[in-house]
């Protein structure tokens, strides 16, 4: 009979602990859900608010599903499969292996092409001055001009040499 007092007393304090632990994981989908609602608020346009009206409707589901305890387990995101695969190719030494078909998939091959080679090339990157308004070009034309700078710089750079 006291078995049974103490296992009552026990379930009784387990259940809103587990449930206060629940509420605590779905806090995230609360706080989107609380979010969307104060941007249907404000104003908006029609189709504004027929996006808004997706979002809160999606965002009220995963939270209740998340209070229910029936959310579905989250998939692994595709960086860290690529962090997967990297490391058990290193591991098993075969990273060097160009005919494996991961390891193709996972490199890329950049190949960079320049006019001038060896010591010309680290002569050209001395003498080639960037105009600074062409380190941060936003317009093609502005694009356009940097590029014939470019050209121009070229042109005195091999009638020097």
């Amino acid at each position: 009979m006291i078995k049974l007092l103490i296992f009552i007393i026990l379930i009784s304090f387990a259940i809103p602990f587990k449930a206060f632990a629940g509420k605590k994981a779905c806090q995230p989908y609360l706080s989107k859900l609380h979010n969307i609602q104060a941007q249907q608020r404000t104003g908006y346009n029609n189709s504004k608010g027929r996006s808004l009206a997706e979002r809160e409707k999606k965002a009220r589901d995963k939270w209740w599903q998340c209070e229910q305890g029936r959310l579905p387990k989250k998939r692994k995101k595709a960086q860290e499969i690529k962090k997967k695969h990297t490391s058990l190719l290193k591991k098993n030494n075969t990273l060097h292996n160009q005919n494996n078909p991961i390891v193709k998939s996972l490199t890329n091959n950049v190949v960079i092409k320049a006019k001038f080679r060896g010591q010309q090339q680290q002569d050209w990157l001395d003498y080639y001055q960037k105009p600074q308004q062409c380190k941060n070009v936003k317009t093609t034309k502005m694009f356009a001009y940097c590029i014939e700078d470019k050209n121009r710089q070229q042109l005195l750079f091999e009638q020097s040499q």
